[in-house]
């Protein structure tokens, strides 16, 4: 049975998106949709001295009616400061030196497309964690993307011959399984379970970037453990 998600690209985002590439047998990522300038496209939150605080990627100005694909990195993002800034914070975490080349690989890829920055990522992370779902860009499947919300869901679902599509639980206000059951597609909802792990002696802070995930836990506690703790329903 072939499961499909279908998500947004983030940079390094939380460890529920890959517990949700993980439990699909493809996982679309969407490069045609519109840049949101709110959202968490190209931000997230580390562990700065006990508290979440965010770091991005700053892109070139343009329209705020381009799509992902067509933004670009700015010409004046540095790198370095980045890659200090994760240091100073995780510096004397316990797996650090196992965790650190791989951010490196990922913040001086000299990919300047916002949407190819962001997919290496993605991959680079999978491939770390022994995640073997294909990974499909959106523009690639062959559907009228013209289509909008449910409809477009479904006819990737569709397009790409999925028996059942999977969605974070936050999609249950979204998306009803009768609508998906009439086009010929069990709609799954994944919902995390609780993940909490020493952050140095400081109050655990959840919803970090995986990046906090991997300098504090060993890579078998992440793929047999953490990556494994979510349901589908």
């Amino acid at each position: 049975m072939t499961k499909i998600a279908i998500m947004q690209p983030y940079f390094c985002p939380y460890i529920g998106y890959f517990q949700l590439i993980r439990a699909a047998d493809v996982f679309v990522i969407y490069d045609n949709i519109e840049y949101t300038k709110k959202g968490w496209i190209n931000r997230n939150r580390f562990l700065a001295r006990g508290e979440a605080a965010t770091f991005s990627i700053p892109i070139k100005k343009d329209s705020d009616h381009l799509d992902v694909r067509e933004r670009f990195v700015a010409d004046d993002f540095k790198p370095q400061k980045l890659l200090n800034q994760m240091r100073g914070a995780y510096g004397k975490a316990p797996f650090f030196a196992e965790t650190f080349p791989l951010l490196e690989r990922l913040v001086l890829n000299q990919e300047r497309n916002l949407f190819a920055f962001i997919h290496h990522s993605v991959a680079e992370i999978c491939e770390a964690l022994e995640i073997g779902t294909r990974i499909v860009r959106s523009s690639d499947v062959q559907i009228d993307h013209s289509l909008t919300s449910q409809d477009k869901v479904v006819a990737i679902c569709q397009a790409l011959e999925a028996e059942t599509y999977v969605n974070p639980i936050g999609g249950q206000e979204l998306y009803a399984k009768d609508a998906f059951r009439e086009q010929g597609l069990e709609l799954r909802f994944l919902q995390s379970g609780e993940i909490v792990y020493p952050q140095f002696d400081d109050d655990f802070v959840a919803f970090l970037s995986i990046v906090d995930v991997m300098m504090f836990n060993d890579r078998k506690t992440i793929t047999e453990d953490f990556l494994q703790r979510y349901q589908l329903q």
